[in-house]
């Protein structure tokens, strides 16, 4: 099998524009590592970011926790705790990925190329975590709490819109508990082939005869067509802005 040169692959943009992006003073090797997929590294016989994505957690977790409890300090334990998980989940994640350009950073095996995988979200979201990782080692605790912060803090306002993307059901029912109560049905249809299976969830909320609410979802298992159509009622119900179309 050929291998790429793993100092410079063409068709990602060089890591060194990330470290300016992000004014951190990364050791070269270790961004490099953060940057690189396990499919890249079992194709080209290198280290991957799993190590780092694990240390990065951690630091992640301990940098938003302080980042809550000092931003709110008339929370409940219980919301911190909510809070927290929005913020650190792979959908908030994974945003953040977007808003600094992450993917176009990363090294992916040819499998994961041919298959989008720099626009995944749970590889953006573990990347993030082993980009934090390296910043750490590289930097020290002060600089990589300070990065957590930059990265964190524009988003610390859609906690509500984490939290419905991760589970939009129950979002929905609590919401609409807060509103008057209903309860959502669904009705789900399947067409296409078998190996290319669409399916539509219609979501309608009656409140006695009068509907009150509905939406749609399109996905490609019942189960996401359900949580997709849950999410476009939980934005139709709150007027929450729905993050911006992907490029």
């Amino acid at each position: 099998m050929a291998r790429r040169n793993s100092k410079h692959d063409p068709e990602v943009t060089p890591p060194a524009q990330l470290a300016e992006a992000l004014g951190v003073d990364f050791v070269p090797e270790l961004l490099e590592q953060a940057l690189t997929h396990s499919s890249y590294g079992f194709e080209q016989g290198c280290a991957d970011y799993e190590r780092l994505e694990f240390l990065g957690d951690s630091v992640l977790g301990l940098a938003v926790a302080a980042m809550l409890y000092r931003a709110h300090p008339d929370l409940s334990e219980g919301d911190l705790s909510r809070r927290h998980h929005a913020l650190v989940s792979t959908t908030s994640l994974a945003e953040i990925a977007r808003g600094i350009g992450l993917g176009a950073y990363l090294r992916l095996g040819r499998s994961e190329q041919l298959t989008g995988g720099n626009d995944k979200d749970s590889i953006l979201a573990d990347a993030v975590e082993a980009v934090i990782g390296a910043a750490y080692l590289s930097a020290g605790a002060l600089i990589a709490d300070d990065l957590v912060q930059r990265l964190v803090e524009p988003y610390r306002g859609d906690v509500e819109r984490f939290g419905a993307a991760m589970d939009p059901k129950t979002a929905l029912i609590e919401e609409l508990a807060l509103r008057g109560g209903g309860e959502p049905s669904y009705t789900v249809t399947g067409t296409g082939p078998d190996h290319d299976r669409v399916f539509t969830a219609e979501l309608v909320v009656r409140r006695g005869d009068a509907v009150v609410l509905s939406a749609t979802g399109v996905a490609a298992s019942k189960k996401q067509a359900e949580l997709a159509a849950a999410l476009e009622a939980w934005y139709d119900l709150t007027g929450n802005a729905r993050p911006a179309p992907r490029a």
